[in-house]
C-alpha cells in the first residue's frame, strides 16, 4: 500500500492525468506483490465496469448538456432575478440562487461555475463589485450542485458504498437549501458593508413572480420530478438518467423549441468526452480498491481510530478534517472512489447513518474543487475572470467560514439530513 500510495502522489506531481495516475499506481501493487497475479488486477478493471448503477452517469452528464442548449439558463437567471435581486448585493444574490436551481439541472460544480462566471461574472464587475468578490461568489456557490439532485458526486458515493441512491438524492436537498441561505446571508452581511446596492428598488410581486416562475417551470419541475421518479419506485436512478435525457430532448425540441440537431451533436460529444474521463478514473479504481480490501486498509485504519475514541462523532470529525486537507489537493470524484471503501467501514458499524455520511463526505470533497492549491473551479472562474488567485483567497475567507460552520451544524444534526429521506423513503 505504501509503494501504491507513493506511486499516486508521485504521478500526480509530475502531472500525469489523474485516471492514468491512478491506474499505473493500481497496477504497481500487483506487479510487486508476489502473492496476487496481475491478471487479478485487469479483472478488477473489467469489474468495476459490470454495474448496472452505473448507467446513471453517461445518462446524467449528457442530459446536463443538453439542458445547457434548451434555453433553460436564460430563464432561470430571470427567475432567481425576480426572486433576490431586491436584496443587498442583489446580483451576487442571483449568482447563488441560480447555482441552486443550476444543480438540479446540470449536476457539475466547475460546470456551473463556469457558466456563471461567463454570464453575470462581468455584470458583477461591472457593477463595482471587486473582481476577488465576484470569483469568491461564483466559485463558492457551485458548491451546492455537490448535494442537489442529480449530484454526480451522489451518485458515485452510492455506487461505491451501494447505498441507496434515491435516499441521498433525497438526504441532499435540505442541506443544499441550508447552503443557499447561509451563503446569502454571508453575501448580505458584506454587501451592507460595503455598498453593494441591489438592482432592484422594489420587492416583486406576486404577479412577477408567478410569471418567472412560470416562465422557468421545465428547469424548475426537472430535479423535482426525479425525485418522484424514484420515490414512486417509476424507475430506478439508472432508468432516471435515461428519463432526464428524453425529459431534455422534449423541453428543448417541443417546448422550448431551442435545441438544435448540432446543438444536440454538440452536447453528444461534450457528453462523450466527459463521460470517458469519469469512466476512466472509475475503471482504474477498481484495482486501487481491491487493493484497499486485501491489504485491510480499513481494518487498520479503524483499529487506529478506536486506540484514540470510540465515539463516532470524534471518528467522523477526524474523518471530515482528513477529507478536506485531502481535498484540497486531490479531485473529488477520485476521493470518493478511493475513499469511500476506507472510511465507510469504520463509521457505519459506529451507528452513523451512510446516507449522512455521504452528504458529509460529497460536501467537503467538492469543497477542495474552490480552494488552493488545486481548486479546478477556483482557477476556471479566476482564469475566466482575470483575477489574481491572492484577492480571491482573501474574499473567500467568510465564505469558507460558512460553509465550514454548517457543515459542523450538519454534522451534529444528522436529522437536518435525514428528514426528507425518512419521512418520504
Amino acid at each position: 500500500m505504501t509503494l501504491l500510495a507513493l506511486v499516486f502522489f508521485v504521478l500526480m506531481l509530475l502531472g500525469l492525468p489523474i485516471a492514468f495516475a491512478i491506474g499505473m499506481a493500481g497496477f504497481s501493487f500487483f506487479v510487486t506483490n508476489e502473492l496476487m497475479p496481475v491478471s487479478i488486477g485487469v479483472q478488477q478493471v473489467a469489474t468495476a465496469s459490470q454495474s448496472f448503477p452505473l448507467l446513471a452517469v453517461p445518462f446524467f452528464v449528457l442530459a446536463g448538456h443538453m439542458m445547457n442548449r434548451t434555453g433553460i439558463t436564460h430563464r432561470l437567471i430571470a427567475c432567481s432575478s425576480v426572486l433576490v435581486s431586491w436584496m443587498a448585493g442583489g446580483l451576487a444574490q442571483v449568482s447563488i440562487v441560480l447555482s441552486t436551481l443550476m444543480g438540479g439541472v446540470s449536476g457539475s460544480a466547475v460546470a456551473d461555475a463556469a457558466m456563471e462566471a461567463r454570464i453575470l461574472g462581468p455584470g458583477l464587475i461591472a457593477r463595482g463589485y471587486s473582481k476577488g468578490f465576484t470569483s469568491a461568489v461564483i466559485a463558492i456557490s457551485s458548491l451546492i450542485t455537490a448535494t442537489i439532485p442529480p449530484s454526480l458526486g451522489l451518485i458515485l458515493y452510492g455506487f461505491v458504498g451501494n447505498v441507496s441512491i434515491g435516499r441521498l438524492f433525497l438526504a441532499g436537498v435540505v442541506p443544499g437549501l441550508l447552503m443557499m441561505a447561509v451563503l446569502m446571508a454571508t453575501v448580505w452581511a458584506i454587501a451592507r458593508r460595503r455598498g453593494y446596492g441591489a438592482e432592484s428598488a422594489e420587492r416583486p410581486t406576486l404577479r412577477a413572480v408567478g410569471r418567472a416562475v412560470a416562465d422557468a417551470k421545465w428547469a424548475l419541475l426537472f430535479p423535482v420530478a426525479l425525485l418522484f421518479a424514484i420515490r414512486g419506485g417509476v424507475f430506478t436512478p439508472s432508468e432516471v438518467g435515461a428519463f432526464a435525457v428524453v425529459y431534455a430532448g422534449v423541453v428543448g425540441f417541443l417546448l422550448h423549441r431551442e435545441l438544435s440537431w448540432a446543438g444536440m451533436m454538440e452536447a453528444l460529444g461534450e457528453a462523450v468526452v466527459d463521460t470517458g474521463m469519469i469512466m476512466l478514473i472509475i475503471l482504474f479504481s477498481g484495482m486501487v480498491g481491491y487493493a484497499i480490501v486485501f491489504e485491510q486498509a480499513p481494518q487498520s485504519i479503524a483499529a487506529a481510530m478506536a486506540g484514540l475514541t470510540r465515539e463516532p462523532l470524534l471518528v467522523v470529525a477526524m474523518i471530515l478534517v482528513f477529507l478536506f486537507l485531502a481535498g484540497l489537493f486531490v479531485e473529488s470524484t477520485v476521493l470518493v472512489l478511493l475513499l469511500t471503501p476506507i472510511f465507510l467501514p469504520i463509521v457505519t458499524p459506529l451507528g452513523v447513518d451512510p446516507v449522512h455520511f455521504g452528504i458529509l463526505m460529497m460536501t467537503i470533497v467538492t469543497f477542495g474543487s474552490m480552494t488552493p492549491p488545486v481548486g479546478v473551479a477556483m482557477y476556471t472562474v479566476c482564469s475566466l475572470l482575470d483575477c489574481p488567485v491572492e484577492d480571491y483567497v482573501v474574499e473567500a475567507l467568510p465564505f469558507v467560514a460558512a460553509v465550514l460552520a454548517l457543515i459542523v451544524v450538519l454534522t451534529l444534526w444528522p436529522g437536518l439530513v435525514l428528514f426528507l429521506p425518512n419521512a418520504l423513503m
